[in-house]
């Protein structure tokens, strides 16, 4: 993932609420939205190239999702996936925070990420390049290609306009592909050319050869007699913004 705004126990009728553009190379092979074969729990895209996923949810509200974190001179092409990072907590049983303490020392052999994890009670981030492990409180929340909540311009933009669209998903999805860049001088310096930085500015990504690949919107609610409400949908991209594919929406009720 490349841009993650998820709203906390904001929402009464939705305590998890989360809108996500996933950018990467189009060559990249990926599986879309699905129940996984061999994780029936599992709901989520899966990288077919690492076998990892970027962002999924089990039907009882374990979450997770990750997004690279942008320095083009600590990248080390031989390190370990991160998306198995989010497939592992999708597939296991420990608490968020247990499970993001345990993985924190070999967590460090990744490229730099974020990693949000939660279940139906709790939500953690932790990154690798600032080592911060933490629980976060209710509320709203953003994160793209640094640390949790920098006020990188579509940062910024994306948080200001999800607390209105919170309540409906087409207007998540309209947030999503905003793809207005953004002024030379409010952007940040990752290590990128400044022509790079532009073109990355915006909430929907459109560059040859990469950009947004998907954009999805999840909701989710715990129930009383410990079922689950839970509507995700997810919206795959081509080259150039064009959708590749319908819709994808699954429920449960």
């Amino acid at each position: 993932m490349c841009l993650i705004v998820l709203g906390w126990q904001v929402d009464p009728a939705y305590p998890l609420v989360v809108a996500a553009n996933r950018d990467e190379y189009f060559s990249r092979p990926t599986a879309p939205l699905a129940w996984w074969d061999d994780s029936p729990e599992v709901l989520a895209g899966r990288d077919l190239q690492a076998g990892g996923t970027w962002l999924g949810i089990t039907r009882n509200g374990r979450f997770a999702a990750i997004t690279n974190y942008r320095d083009p001179a600590r990248v080390n092409p031989n390190a370990p996936s991160r998306g198995q990072l989010v497939a592992d907590f999708l597939r296991g049983t420990e608490r968020p925070g247990d499970y993001l303490r345990r993985i924190e020392p070999d967590a460090q052999a990744c490229n730099g990420f974020n990693l949000l994890v939660a279940d139906a009670r709790e939500l953690w981030w932790h990154s690798n390049v600032s080592g911060q492990t933490r629980q976060l409180a209710p509320g709203i929340h953003a994160v793209s290609n640094h640390l949790l909540d920098t006020p990188w311009p579509k940062l910024v933009t994306a948080k200001a306009a999800f607390h209105n669209a919170m309540p409906v998903p087409t207007q998540l999805f309209a947030l999503l592909q905003d793809d207005r860049q953004h002024p030379d001088e409010v952007l940040p310096s990752t290590g990128v050319s400044l022509a790079r930085e532009r073109e990355l500015s915006a909430i929907f990504v459109k560059t040859p050869g990469y950009g947004t690949r998907s954009s999805a919107v999840i909701r989710f609610a715990a129930n009383n007699n410990n079922g689950s409400k839970l509507d995700f949908a997810e919206q795959t991209w081509a080259e150039g913004g064009l959708p590749d594919g319908p819709l994808r929406q699954f429920t449960l009720d």
